[in-house]
């Protein structure tokens, strides 16, 4: 998916959402507060609880996004992007804060029971507060996917949810004004769970964007068909995306290519496919490395196939490429992509005597990469 926003124009979305969603959670805080003081009810100060929960993670969404919108300077040549990850971990420790909190005083509730005395008012507070909740989930839902904003995306998700548990708040108070049965504690300890396991699924995400993890494989896919189009070339591997926030992916990237290339003819492609990635996928295609392969010797496609074959025979070994062959020099050159968890070492002096058994009048020289494109799994 291609760019269709500036970061101005994103970060204008990210903030007047953030604003709105600040200014209804605190009016819903503030009314859910008072009401569950007066009517002396755990659950609808502990749904309070997480209503200002959110207000603190808008306000830090907002605080990350402006820093995050900063221009790239000398120190940070990639820009400030990763602000959001940070802004969106302080959120999910807050998040998980507030439902250790939650979780403390419920259960003391339930070991110290005391009696909730609702009113009218409550009632239509509460039910007031479930459809405004689904309101702003869906406004905010809608927002985040325009802006491509994971954090309001998960906002407005988060929103919807807290729709549900306003619900169930409602419902366990009909249930005790019909039935005399207190449900209080024992929902409240069911928001507990849902806002500890919010702030957990929250903050394992960010870690994992912070530390770096495998880039989407419908992103490798869409990047290595748009460059394997091109006639010239043969195949692309080793495809590396490196995050720097929402927005700024910078990629490097190995293409196969005809021995016979002028250097003149690589320039110019190199420029064109740079061109074209970033316009279908946003990610500036900011290294290229090139292989080649063979086109004047016929006997070097069955040599390759041989060598494939033989290399593949091994379960750890996902795929061959690179491969090249000078049948004057006598040398060979090939990559092998590996499953993790193996020694590089090891694996090249056992293909090396493989190939060397096969073919005892090549020096052969093997290189390891790592299943980083999203070949398994």
């Amino acid at each position: 998916m291609g760019i269709s926003l500036t970061n101005g124009r994103r970060e204008n979305i990210i903030l007047r959402t953030s604003c709105i969603g600040i200014l209804v959670n605190l009016l819903l805080a503030g009314f859910k507060a008072v009401v569950g003081f007066s009517t002396n009810s755990i659950a609808i100060l502990m749904d309070a609880l997480n209503n200002l929960s959110d207000v603190l993670s808008s306000v830090i969404t907002v605080a990350g996004a402006k820093l995050a919108d900063r221009n790239p300077d000398f120190e940070h040549p990639f820009g400030h992007g990763r602000y959001e990850y940070l802004s969106a971990l302080v959120i999910s420790i807050i998040i998980f804060y507030a439902g250790v909190t939650a979780m403390v005083e419920s259960v003391k509730k339930i070991l110290d029971p005391e009696v909730p005395e609702y009113t009218t008012a409550s009632l239509v507070l509460l039910a007031v507060a479930v459809i405004v909740k689904i309101i702003l989930g869906r406004y905010v839902k809608r927002k985040g996917a325009e802006a491509d904003s994971g954090a309001l995306i998960g906002s407005g998700s988060d929103a919807l949810f807290d729709a549900v548990l306003s619900f169930s708040v409602l419902v366990a108070a009909l249930i005790y004004l019909g039935c005399g049965v207190s449900l209080e504690s024992y929902v409240g300890t069911v928001i507990a769970c849902f806002i500890l396991k919010s702030g957990f699924g929250m903050l394992r995400d960010t870690l994992n964007e912070i530390l770096g993890e495998r880039p989407d494989p419908l992103l490798v896919r869409q990047i290595k068909n748009l460059l394997v189009e091109e006639p010239e070339i043969r195949g692309a591997y080793d495809l590396m995306i490196n995050n720097y926030g929402p927005g700024r992916n910078y990629a490097s990237v190995h293409i196969e290519l005809p021995d016979v290339m002028t250097v003149e003819q690589v320039d110019r492609l190199t420029h064109r496919i740079h061109e074209k990635v970033f316009k279908a996928t946003g990610v500036h295609l900011s290294g290229v490395t090139v292989y080649s392969y063979n086109t004047r010797d016929p006997e070097a496609a069955q040599m390759r196939e041989q060598v494939s074959q033989l290399v593949m025979k091994h379960p750890w070994a996902l795929q061959v490429h690179g491969f090249y062959v000078d049948r004057t020099k006598k040398t060979m050159r090939f990559d092998v992509v590996v499953t993790f968890g193996r020694d590089r070492e090891p694996l090249i002096q056992e293909l090396q005597q493989e190939i060397t058994r096969l073919y005892p009048d090549y020096q052969v020289s093997v290189d390891i990469d790592r299943d980083i494109s999203a070949l398994q799994g």
